[in-house]
């Protein structure tokens, strides 16, 4: 069974769960479930990132100590991975004393190969990205990421040899072109290797809030050293008694976004590589997800998109579709609350939903709802399989807009077929070659959905629970060998108990 290891950022505290981090977590649910799937050894790692400067400082501002300050914030992320349908295998907190133990355990190995050496640091220091800026990586004399002026900081800390790195890292990609995807953000990490490294502060000594350094505990280790790690420190301890080291790593994928790309793509495989471990196999940068007006999610401009009334009005499977259809994982693009509503009303209630309905109500009107014993048409049969497959080869890559867009030709060939077979006109006649024709009509649509409720089961678990029960069969998740046509039990019923797949909603007001 081949392993299947992917991971979202772990969430830095310092904000409240809002979409972008919903987006992250849905992606890596719908991966993990459809590679569980297929048979793979899969494991879903999220969590929180908890230590920094900046966490200090807010602990500060609110008159708490840092640790009580980040609890609640750590579980209502682990809300809002619950609110959005993903099931993690392990949520992990940087503050776990076993991480922290790992981390003391992982910096020490590196002073005992040579790769770290004590220095003094001079530099632009942002707090609010935690990290450490050149003046010419600076726009107009702010931070890159956060337009606000940063401070020239001097420090004595202790320093971990990235430099001596670069011609491994760029041996690493040359030999690995999927090592980052897309290829745009494989082409800029590979260009910051390229354009000259320089040595890395693996400590701290202006904040006591982080993992103490083992051979010097008036300094914390630097907080993306300590969070970066949680990747690997997690399968050391996600199961009592056990580690899953051997078992997971490398992992499948991380998920990322672009504004932690040079952590990921150039620190992070250089550490590994300097503890004698593999990098990951792939990182795939996912875009920002903007307002409806292409800019920036603000509540200034009042372009946002609450994920929590989204979900409490559509429902999480509504929002699962809607992000991983209208915005290309890679690509920046705009959501907002009136695609929402198109896509629901148009995609899901009348494409998906009438489908689903129309399929069970006539199955049950005209064979009093006994699924025919008889194979599906030949030509829908072939989209069954055409759908079923591409599904899968876009999943391998994450293409998950495109996947989507597989399975609905699927949807769409069977909305088609009802209207050109007419079933309703075919009941009305006992002719031998009209009941045949309105068996195999009935039989095949219900085959369709069936196959459907399988494919769909990673991205709408709760709705496609609710398929697979109406053409009769277990609403367990299924084994995505069972998305073929004919795999259906044979002397099943039909159940329309449900109701409505996706009910006629209201839109939400921005």
């Amino acid at each position: 069974m081949s392993s299947y290891y992917i991971t979202t950022p772990i969430y830095y505290v310092n904000a409240e769960p809002h979409l972008g981090h919903a987006y992250t977590t849905i992606a890596a649910d719908v991966a993990t479930r459809h590679a569980r799937q297929r048979g793979m050894d899969a494991f879903f790692l999220t969590g929180t990132d908890e230590h920094g400067a900046k966490i200090a400082r807010a602990a500060a501002e609110a008159g708490v100590e840092p640790r009580d300050w980040v609890a609640p914030i750590a579980d209502r992320f682990r809300g809002l991975t619950r609110s959005v349908g993903a099931q993690y295998d392990f949520f992990i907190r940087t503050t776990d004393p076993q991480h922290e133990a790992f981390v003391q355990r992982f910096v020490t190995r590196l002073r005992e190969t040579g790769d770290l050496y004590e220095g003094t640091y001079a530099g632009f220091y942002c707090t609010a990205c935690e990290a450490f800026y050149r003046e010419s990586d600076l726009k107009n004399g702010l931070c890159p990421e956060h337009g606000i002026e940063v401070p020239w900081v001097e420090e004595s800390n202790t320093f971990f040899r990235l430099s001596a790195y670069a011609d491994r890292l760029l041996a690493h990609y040359d030999a690995n072109p999927d090592f980052v995807m897309p290829r745009a953000r494989y082409n800029e990490a590979r260009s910051f290797i390229t354009g000259g490294l320089e040595d890395t502060s693996l400590s701290r000594r202006s904040t006591d809030w982080g993992v103490p350094l083992p051979w010097a505990p008036e300094q914390v280790i630097y907080v993306w050293i300590d969070a970066l790690l949680n990747y690997a420190s997690a399968l050391t301890y996600a199961r009592e008694g056990e580690d899953l080291t051997a078992r997971l790593w490398p992992a499948a994928w991380q998920l990322l976004g672009k504004d932690i790309l040079r952590f990921h793509a150039v620190l992070w495989p250089a550490m590994l590589m300097a503890a004698g471990l593999e990098p990951p196999r792939r990182l795939f940068i996912h875009g920002m997800i903007l307002g409806h007006d292409g800019n920036r999610m603000s509540k200034t401009r009042g372009n946002t998109l609450d994920p929590f009334p989204v979900i409490e009005r559509y429902g999480a499977d509504a929002l699962r579709y809607y992000l991983l259809r209208e915005v290309g994982f890679g690509q920046d693009g705009p959501v907002g609350y009136g695609t929402l509503q198109a896509r629901y009303e148009s995609d899901l209630a009348n494409d998906l939903g009438n489908l689903v309905s129309r399929t069970v109500a006539m199955v049950t009107r005209y064979r009093d709802g006994v699924i025919p014993a008889v194979a599906s048409a030949p030509r829908i049969a072939a989209v069954m399989e055409s759908a079923a497959s591409g599904y899968a080869e876009r999943m391998d890559d994450l293409d998950f807009t495109g996947a989507i867009e597989r399975a609905w030709e699927l949807v769409r060939e069977l909305n088609r077929f009802v209207e050109e077979r007419a079933p309703w006109k075919l009941a009305r006649s006992a002719e031998a070659a009209e009941v045949a024709a309105l068996d195999e009509t009935l039989a095949t649509l219900v085959d369709g959905v069936r196959v459907l409720g399988v494919i769909l089961s990673a991205l709408l678990p709760e709705r496609a629970r609710l398929i697979l029960a109406a053409t009769g069969e277990s609403p367990d998740a299924p084994a995505y060998s069972l998305a073929a046509p004919g795999l259906g039990t044979p002397g099943a019923r039909v159940d329309g108990s449900a109701g409505p797949l996706f009910p006629r909603v209201e839109t939400l007001a921005a």
